[in-house]
């Protein structure tokens, strides 16, 4: 579950110099700059067919962290995954890649961060990818049910959920 008050990225960082910090490379563009929870992980390259079926499931509050390579040449999220994103509970998204349809992404209650924008949808069916193994980006490496928290300073993860108080 998301955390209803999530810990600032810096008292993070302050309370837990183990935590891992992401490299400064991906902007907001969610309707929540601040968002946490347990992650969910997904490579892929150039084919949003699995972040599509993710968006499709219970999010439960977690954070989908999708490994796109980088690739700028094609979006691999946008404004109706947003709106399955927000209806099926999830807490936000982390994208190593591009996304689309910044207004709309802007209007949903979730956290969106990412490379960049870029308008050209991905090809489904082009590539396969992978579920749930860990996936290395921005100087990070994500595993499933570590705990992600982003706001504006920045994208911290821990081994599990920081403790309240």
């Amino acid at each position: 579950m998301t955390s209803p008050t999530t810990v600032a990225t810096t008292d993070l960082c302050d309370a837990h110099p183990e935590a891992q910090v992401c490299e400064p490379d991906y902007p907001s563009f969610g309707g929540r700059a601040t968002f946490s929870g347990p992650i969910a992980t997904l490579k892929v390259f150039e084919d949003n067919s699995l972040v599509r079926e993710a968006m499709g499931q219970p999010g439960q509050g977690r954070v989908l962290v999708v490994d796109g390579g980088g690739s700028l040449r094609c979006s691999l999220f946008g404004g109706n995954l947003a709106v399955a994103a927000a209806s099926n509970g999830w807490a936000g998204v982390v994208v190593h890649g591009a996304v689309r349809d910044v207004g709309e992404l802007a209007a949903q209650p979730i956290g969106v961060r990412a490379l960049a924008l870029y308008p050209r949808k991905s090809e489904r069916g082009l590539h396969s990818g992978q579920v749930g193994l860990p996936v290395i980006f921005a100087g990070v490496v994500f595993r499933e049910g570590e705990w992600l928290c982003a706001d504006r300073d920045g994208i911290v993860v821990l081994p599990e959920a920081p403790s309240p108080g």
